[in-house]
């Protein structure tokens, strides 16, 4: 659902990736914080370098989990380290996700499921690089 144009909200059972002008936040369930040991995060969108969809965002997982959850072939949430890389993964099966990739910020990358992955994608870009 879009609020005003820069709001994009999920369900009430996932996180929420809200667009401001100058910040992507990310705000997560209780449930979520404590399953992947992670917190709401803030990220200027001077960081942010694309969005793209990802549509089987269970298998676009990539490293190790540490720390976090993972239900085999269910649900992910944490933090997946691979060399030079860390990724902020929250989805789950049958849920479209958006793949945020940052720089010079805590984590490389984010995946969070969004049931309008593509129009979430295309409002990061919209907002990050709006000359496109």
């Amino acid at each position: 659902m879009f609020d005003n144009g820069l709001v994009v909200e999920n369900d009430s059972a996932m996180a929420d990736l809200r667009l401001t002008p100058t910040t992507l936040s990310l705000r997560l369930r209780r449930g979520e914080k404590i399953a992947g040991l992670l917190r709401d995060l803030d990220v200027p969108l001077t960081a942010v370098r694309g969005a793209e969809v990802v549509a089987e965002p269970l298998r676009g997982v990539r490293g190790l989990r540490a720390p976090g959850l993972a239900l085999p072939g269910r649900r992910k949430i944490g933090t997946w380290r691979r060399p030079g890389e860390r990724t902020l993964v929250c989805v789950r099966k049958g849920q479209p996700a958006v793949r945020v990739q940052l720089e010079g910020q805590r984590y490389t990358a984010l995946l969070v499921g969004a049931d309008d992955a593509a129009g979430l994608a295309a409002a990061i870009d919209g907002a990050h690089f709006p000359a496109r």
